[in-house]
């Protein structure tokens, strides 16, 4: 390529000739002009690769750029842009870049050099290259590593041998960064609502705050907490509750009517053969809490008073002693006893019997709890009930907050039977949309889950038939505690068209569910995927309402609004909403609704916070798989 001095001489010469031409008086006629010469092209510069740059929150470094052009005496300009300006910031002075880490996460600088040479200046190609800021510990904003690099790793590893494998612990040494950090990559992988979970360093805060912060902060339209179904429990006492249904307590299971002062706090449900249920206590449905270890429960104001009622209602460790003052139902006169609290075994299937009804046998059965030792209990309970050749069925899961689908499949195969539900889909999940084809725990193809028509495994053998009762609908009692494996029921059958009819208050709303994931002797809950049926219907996030209630924020269902009944045993046919199931049956009436939709009744409350009792496990809810593998 030619200097653009030598372009300028060229014109000038050019310029001379054809001036003498023209002076000589005009001769030359038929002469041939000289094709002035091509315009020269100015090469293209070209930024060398610049390596990636990893800082620390704070740092700053400078990196000096190399920009070839095949032009050695062309000059250039370079040009510099960032992609995550709060991560970091690049300043240029001459070939020079000046990188300034600001905060956590990963920027990508574009860079590009033009000609300062004149005329026909060029602009490279772009270059670029990745800044990553991380803070002291490590952390970098949106960059996530394989949960498993840190899974096991433990501030306080677990030694000796896992009850639940019978093989030795694998935790290691560590730090409480590293359970974070697990948290953290577990949550990003699998947790349904991801992308809304704000990243925070693994370094902030011990492991229970951190995984409070490892869900979304979105709310539903109505105002909700968009995840209210985020928690953990001790991994030894999950193993306990959901095989065998162990659990340190006194057999009573409490409810609430009004949760703040005056507190009317009830004995919603009892386990046979516990401390509730001995002749000294006589703890029964309905039973009335006024006072516990000498503090008014009813009326208890301050902080230190209502820690009292909670170590009482809920103790944490066996042989506990407290003294409840009581008020039986029926009763003007209180008692006072003193329960002891021991390992509960839960029953999760009770009151199961026929009613003999004008038009025909009715059977009713209170489900409590979906836990492995219940599919046994409704195999021997629906062959009871099936024996009997009902003609209709009322099942009682106002107080069942969820557990193993794979139980709420077989519930409702028992119910439809072979010709409606054999082949057809009961539900399918669906998880982030980084998982569409596999499933992000088990690593399985995901395909829809058929109604199970055999045992699994839990407590009835694998692939023995279960027994059916062929209906084609279904009475259903509920109320806010009927929650996940629970809706799943309801929204199975629907799904396949068996009429259920709805008794009670709206469901908790629960479409979602889980896989219990264990680290470090702490089993994590956080919600995964979300339950559709086999119609492909799955929104009933504001839970499932009788239709005539007065407000019907949810999935409206035909039946009818029915406050709850502590006045009368389960089973028993004056009993609320077991009375309206039968009228109902008998000529579609309903008796009048309550004007708010019946009484909030906080069913499985685990702890009672700043004056209101609140629900711990509610909405429990344990994938397909017989045993749900974590992560």
């Amino acid at each position: 390529m030619m200097s653009k001095t030598g372009i300028t001489a060229v014109l000038l010469l050019s310029s001379a000739f054809l001036g003498v031409t023209g002076c000589g008086g005009g001769g030359g006629g038929g002469g041939t002009e000289p094709a002035p010469p091509p315009t020269p092209v100015n090469a293209k510069p070209t930024v060398q690769a610049i390596a990636d740059q990893a800082l620390t929150i704070g740092n700053s470094v400078e990196v000096t750029v190399s920009v070839t052009d095949s032009d050695a005496s062309d000059t250039h300009t370079l040009s510099a842009s960032v992609s995550n300006e709060a991560a970091a910031t690049v300043a240029v002075d001459g070939m020079v870049l000046t990188i300034n880490a600001l905060d956590s996460g990963v920027a990508n600088v574009t860079v590009t050099a033009t000609d300062n040479s004149g005329r026909d200046n060029d602009t490279s190609d772009p270059t670029t290259f990745d800044i990553t800021v991380a803070s002291e510990s490590g952390w970098v904003r949106g960059l996530f590593e394989e949960a498993s690099l840190f899974r096991n790793s433990c501030a306080v590893p677990r030694t000796g041998v896992d009850p639940a494998t019978g093989l030795a612990y694998v935790d290691r040494l560590g730090a409480t960064r590293d359970e974070n950090n697990w948290l953290r990559s577990w949550s990003d992988h699998t947790y349904l609502w991801y992308a809304e979970i704000e990243d925070t360093d693994p370094d902030c805060c011990d492991t229970p705050t951190y995984f409070e912060l490892m869900k979304t902060t979105q709310t539903t339209p109505s105002g909700a907490d968009k995840d209210r179904f985020h928690f953990t429990m001790d991994t030894e006492e999950w193993n306990e509750l959901s095989q065998s249904g162990v659990s340190a307590g006194y057999g009573a299971r409490f409810a609430v009517l009004a949760p703040r002062p005056p507190r009317d706090i009830r004995v919603a449900y009892t386990q046979p053969d516990s401390p509730a249920t001995h002749p000294e206590a006589a703890f029964v449905r309905g039973t009335k809490i006024l006072a516990i270890d000498g503090v008014d429960a009813v009326h208890a104001p301050s902080r230190a008073e209502v820690d009292v009622l909670n170590a009482g209602l809920f103790p944490s460790e066996l042989g506990e002693e407290h003294q409840f003052t009581v008020l039986d139902p029926g009763s003007d006169v209180q008692r006072t006893v003193t329960l002891r609290s021991a390992s509960i075994t839960s029953d999760p299937v009770q009151h199961v019997r026929t009613i003999d009804t004008d038009t025909g046998l009715v059977g009713y059965l209170l489900f409590l709890d979906h836990i492995a030792t219940a599919e046994k209990r409704l195999v021997d309970s629906i062959t009871e009930l099936a024996e009997d050749d009902i003609e209709d069925l009322v099942l009682d899961i106002r107080y069942n907050g969820g557990g193993y689908t794979i139980i709420a499949n077989q519930v409702a195969y028992m119910i439809a039977g072979a010709s409606a539900a054999q082949g057809h889909v009961f539900s399918e999940l669906r998880f982030n949309d980084k998982h569409t084809v596999f499933n992000p725990v088990t690593g399985e193809v995901l395909r829809p889950s058929l109604f199970r028509t055999s045992g699994v495994g839990l407590s009835v053998a694998q692939g023995e038939p279960l027994p059916t009762l062929d209906l084609d609908r279904v009475f259903v009692l509920t109320g806010p505690g009927t929650c996940s494996a629970s809706e799943a029921i309801i929204n199975g059958l629907r799904g396949i068209d068996v009429e259920v009819i709805l008794i009670g208050e709206t469901t908790c709303g629960k479409p979602h569910g889980f896989y219990p994931a264990d680290n470090c002797g702490t089993t994590y809950f956080t919600v995964q995927f979300e339950i559709v049926n086999g119609a492909g219907f799955g929104d009933y996030a504001g839970g499932f309402t009788p239709d005539n209630a007065p407000s019907a924020d949810g999935v409206a269902v035909a039946g009818c609004a029915v406050a709850d009944d502590f006045d009368h045993a389960f089973g028993d046919t004056r009993e609320a909403r077991l009375n309206a199931a039968l009228g109902y049956r008998s000529d579609s009436s309903c008796p009048e609704p309550p004007a708010t939709g019946g009484n909030t009744v906080l069913a499985t409350v685990d702890s009672l916070e700043g004056g209101l009792l609140r629900s711990k496990m509610h909405g429990l809810t344990i994938p397909q798989d017989v045993v749900a593998p974590s992560g």
